[in-house]
């Protein structure tokens, strides 16, 4: 699997009291007509403070929600299809256990029909925001030729404030291991 992304981001920190309840949103169009959908999922994995960068402790997706549900998915889509952000997954950091030190954030595009990347998502846009500031926005067009991509990063400092890590990174190969690689350091 390689690594591929923008590592354009910036750390949000200094004197404040660290993020707290975070809204990641995706959106895309629909599949031009007569083509299959297009499914895009957005995924996140929570990594314990004595591993942060192993397995991860639990993963939420589609299917799913964190055991104590600080991590939960809004809003699914299949297709695309409707207005505004299609995918909607908010994390209450302030509510995560102190045990857990990293969550990492991705999208993987679903490959039921056809193998799909991003160069074949009409218009795919992502926004990062914790109430009505925007942390980071991004239309994945570093990561065209990638399957999945992580997005953002939130990691839980010393004082046990989050801090948000932005930047997307793209992955090729089979989305189905995606989840396994996501929390790898990130190269610079």
């Amino acid at each position: 699997m390689t690594e591929r992304g923008t590592g354009k981001g910036k750390l949000v920190n200094g004197l404040h009291k660290g993020l707290r309840k975070i809204e990641i949103a995706l959106k895309w169009d629909p599949s031009p007509a007569g083509q299959p959908p297009a499914d895009l999922d957005l995924v996140a994995a929570t990594y314990p403070a004595s591993g942060p960068y192993g397995d991860p402790a639990y993963v939420v997706h589609f299917d799913s929600r964190s055991p104590d549900g600080t991590i939960y998915l809004n809003r699914d889509s299949q297709d695309g299809l409707g207005f505004g952000y299609d995918e909607v997954m908010t994390l209450e950091l302030d509510r995560l256990h102190e045990r857990y030190a990293r969550v990492v954030v991705g999208v993987v595009i679903q490959q039921r029909s056809a193998h799909r990347t991003f160069v074949g998502v009409v218009r795919p846009g992502l926004r990062i925001r914790e109430g009505y500031t925007v942390l980071a926005e991004d239309d994945f067009g570093g990561v065209l030729g990638a399957t999945a991509a992580t997005v953002a990063e939130f990691v839980r400092d010393e004082s046990g404030a989050w801090d948000f890590h932005a930047g997307v990174y793209g992955f090729e190969g089979d989305p189905a291991t995606f989840t396994t690689a996501m929390g790898a350091p990130r190269r610079s």
